[in-house]
């Protein structure tokens, strides 16, 4: 892989990371305020699509979804996947 590649997928990752973090804040100011909440499937979807860090990091930060079992168990087996993929493809544009 290209360096230029690697720093786009860099600030693909960094957004969609961000963007879980950010919307795990936003829902639980939410749920503080008693107004609509953000459904749980779009909590689940920059998760899925490489952002399952600032996923996890925003269900510590805010105490947030940490009772469900599919976020507390369903978040870090994301990030270990994504954490295995990154290593691959690491491990594969050396070699």
């Amino acid at each position: 892989m290209s360096k230029e590649l690697w720093q786009l997928l860099g600030l693909y990752l960094l957004a969609v990371n961000l963007a879980a973090f950010l919307l795990m804040g936003a829902d639980k100011g939410r749920a503080r305020r008693g107004v609509w909440r953000v459904p749980e499937r779009t909590l689940f979807l920059p998760a899925l699509l490489g952002g399952a860090l600032g996923g996890v990091l925003g269900m510590q930060a805010f105490r947030h979804k940490t009772r469900h079992w599919y976020f507390r168990f369903g978040f870090p087996f994301l990030l270990v996947v994504q954490l295995a993929g990154l290593l691959w493809l690491a491990r594969r544009a050396a070699g």
